[in-house]
C-alpha cells in the first residue's frame, strides 16, 4: 500500500520520495524522530519461510520469521532516497509519532530449521521500487 497516510512506513517512503524527486524538492519530510529502529522481510522470502516450515516443520509453538537486522527509520530514508534518486535533504517532522523504539523478532527458531532469508534490504527496496514505477 504506497498510500502516503495508510501506507506502511517502506512502501509510503519509497512514494514520498519518488514525489519529491520528481517535483524537484528540497525536503523530504518524514514522520518522527528516524531514531526509532524496524526489522524487514522480502515478501518473496516470508513466501519461501511459509513454505519451508510446510515442509520441515510439524510443532505447535509459534515460529517468527524475521531477518534479525535492524535498520534506524533514518538510515532508511537516505537509503531509499539513493534507489529512488531523490538529492534533497530529509527533515524529520517530530510532531509525528515514533511509535514502538524497537521491533524485531527473535528468529532462532526458523535457525534451527536452517532457513534464513536471501533478499538483502537493499535489493528489495530496489525491486519494490521498480514495481511501484511500474505500477503506479
Amino acid at each position: 500500500n504506497f498510500d502516503l497516510l495508510s501506507g506502511h512506513v517502506i512502501p509510503s517512503l519509497i512514494h514520498k520520495a519518488h514525489m519529491a524527486k520528481s517535483n524537484d524538492d528540497d525536503i523530504l519530510s518524514v514522520w518522527g524522530t528516524g531514531n526509532v529502529q524496524r526489522e524487514f522481510l522480502h515478501v518473496d522470502d516470508c513466501a519461501d519461510a511459509l513454505v519451508h516450515l510446510l515442509k520441515h516443520y510439524d510443532g505447535m509453538t509459534q515460529i517468527n520469521i524475521g531477518t534479525g537486522e535492524e535498520i534506524k527509520i533514518n538510515e532508511l530514508a537516505e537509503l531509499i532516497c539513493e534507489i529512488v534518486g531523490f538529492k534533497g535533504n530529509i527533515a524529520f517532522d517530530t510532531s509525528k509519532p515514533d511509535g514502538a523504539p524497537r521491533k524485531l523478532l527473535d528468529h532462532s527458531r526458523m535457525d534451527k530449521l536452517n532457513w534464513g532469508p536471501s533478499i538483502s534490504l537493499k535489493d528489495g527496496l530496489r525491486t519494490t521500487y521498480q514495481w511501484f514505477l511500474e505500477n503506479k
